[in-house]
């Protein structure tokens, strides 16, 4: 933990609100606590998956004063996604500062309906009160470069798999570029499979041969169809990679890190690297946490290594509401007893009006719930449409890069094709003109070759006769009678004591 926060809290307890996971960690010791208490000495954390908010990137002008900024992006975004007015969404941002705009600031955008975070933490605020922390997942990622287990720049990118949800995000250079819910949760695989296989099996079965079952050892039934779904997966990853390269201007990743929520003996980062034609590794870290040789969920981990980052070098996005009451005097409550205290005389003179107020007010909080129940509904579907035309036009943008990459290849057969039929009964007619004449003159042809350099096109001839004066007419002729075809150069004649022959190289240029 940072300094001020080792200073107000002795532990951290991470949660995992989708299966209702708690791990308590003291000092460098991290272990799952199988019942949380509230306690007001521990510092708590924890996230929302991606299918769980909505993820934007917005431009605004560099005119626009600190002060006005967060209220400009509520209109930017809600004008954007086109979110219905009645409901106060929640909004957090981070600024983005990998763009060379001069005019603009860009920000990512994180959307959260409050309805979903009051419905995914209902049974754990029971248990724990108060949540310090609610951050999306993707910028948990932030703290492996603060801490320096991650040393590289470059493009990053990051695949994780839970049971309710799977993931994929994007950094450069050490800052987060985007992220993406994958429909591969290890529920909806397990659905998938058994579309696949044409039988329903178990979930616990589906889990029990992920976790335990090598593919390239087994000889289970399953082995096929499990080999049938990775590679739709991994056909999905190289989509939204695609589109992320096209996107955002990126030249290629220099690595994929990929696992799971659950230990398993499948190597999911060499059969991605094996279809995707990307250096890949498992996501799996060292933290630094003794655990008694207990596997960890990651995201537990990143929880508790987020904590220990000062906050002027995190990511500042926090969707809790249920934050810790200030002191007593400054609470609502502890304001309340002072009034009431000071003012216990006078309120006997006023019973009725009170009451009267207190039953208008439940009446208006009634009324308004009733109609934020219908308006989350309206929401809700529209927001279903979008993602849809979204995926849609994934699909359509990818459709019409294979499309332009089937042109290109076309085109470059052609062209070869061309440059055979065009250059190569050239260079035959050439030699042929060339060596005609050889033996009026009585000489032999020792080795032929021909280069091609920018514009030079060029025979070397390597010539032998009995005598030099027989090479010199050769020449003399051959300028004359291919005068403004050919080029003809001859540097020196060599005398072989041995042969008793006379060799040279002619060169001639194609004019």
């Amino acid at each position: 933990m940072s300094t001020t926060q080792q200073n107000s809290f002795s532990s951290v307890i991470s949660i995992n609100p989708y299966k209702e996971t708690y791990f308590s960690g003291v000092s460098s010791f991290l272990s799952e606590t199988p019942k949380p208490e509230f306690s007001k000495e521990q510092y708590v954390i924890s996230y929302l998956n991606t299918n769980g908010f909505i993820n934007s990137q917005i431009a605004l002008s560099k005119n626009i004063p600190e002060e006005d900024l967060h209220d400009a992006i509520n209109s930017k975004i809600y004008d954007d996604l086109g979110l219905d007015q009645a409901i106060e969404y929640q909004v957090q941002f981070i600024e983005s500062f990998n763009n060379l705009d001069v005019d603009n600031r860009y920000f990512h955008a994180f959307v959260v309906d409050p309805l979903i975070v009051t419905e995914t933490y209902e049974s754990v605020v029971e248990k724990i009160k108060y949540i310090d922390v609610i951050i999306p997942t993707p910028l948990l990622i932030k703290s492996l470069y603060t801490k320096e287990i991650i040393e590289s720049s470059g493009v990053h990118c990051f695949i994780y798999f839970q049971e309710n949800d799977a993931f994929l995000t994007i950094y450069g250079d050490k800052e987060f570029i985007y992220t993406k819910s994958l429909k591969y949760s290890f529920i909806e695989m397990h659905e998938r499979f058994c579309e696949l296989y044409g039988e329903r099996i178990s979930y616990d079965e589906f889990i029990n041969f992920f976790t335990n079952e090598n593919l390239r050892e087994t000889d289970s039934e399953y082995k096929d169809y499990f080999i049938k779904l990775y590679k739709e997966l991994f056909s999905n990853i190289n989509d939204i990679l695609t589109y992320a390269k096209r996107a955002f201007d990126i030249e290629k990743f220099e690595q994929v890190y990929i696992g799971s929520q659950i230990a398993s003996v499948i190597k999911l980062d060499e059969m991605l690297e094996v279809e995707l034609n990307i250096k890949a590794t498992d996501f799996d870290f060292d933290y630094g946490f003794e655990s008694n040789d207990q596997y960890i969920d990651q995201l537990q981990s990143l929880m508790h290594i987020y904590t220990t980052i000062p906050k002027s070098e995190r990511y500042q996005c926090n969707f809790t509401v249920y934050k810790r009451p200030p002191r007593f005097l400054q609470r609502e409550s502890g304001k309340l007893l002072i009034v009431l205290a000071a003012s216990f005389t006078l309120a006997f003179a006023y019973p009725i009006t009170y009451w009267i107020l207190t039953y208008a007010q439940g009446l208006q909080r009634d009324l308004l719930q009733k109609e934020f129940d219908d308006l989350h509904i309206t929401r809700t579907t529209r927001e279903a449409t979008i993602k849809n035309r979204e995926a849609d036009k994934v699909k359509a943008l990818a459709l019409l890069a294979q499309e332009k990459q089937d042109y290109i290849e076309k085109k470059n057969t052609l062209i070869k094709i061309h440059d055979v039929k065009v250059n190569y009964p050239m260079k035959a007619k050439h030699i042929v003109l060339l060596t005609k004449d050889l033996n009026k003159f009585g000489v032999q042809l020792e080795a032929l070759s021909y280069s091609e350099k920018y514009d030079l096109k060029e025979f070397k001839l390597n010539l032998v006769s009995s005598k030099d004066k027989k090479t010199t007419q050769l020449v003399e002729y051959l300028t004359k009678i291919h005068d403004g075809e050919f080029k003809f150069s001859l540097e020196e004649i060599i005398y072989s004591k041995e042969t008793k022959r006379y060799f040279s190289q002619l060169k001639v240029k194609i004019l």
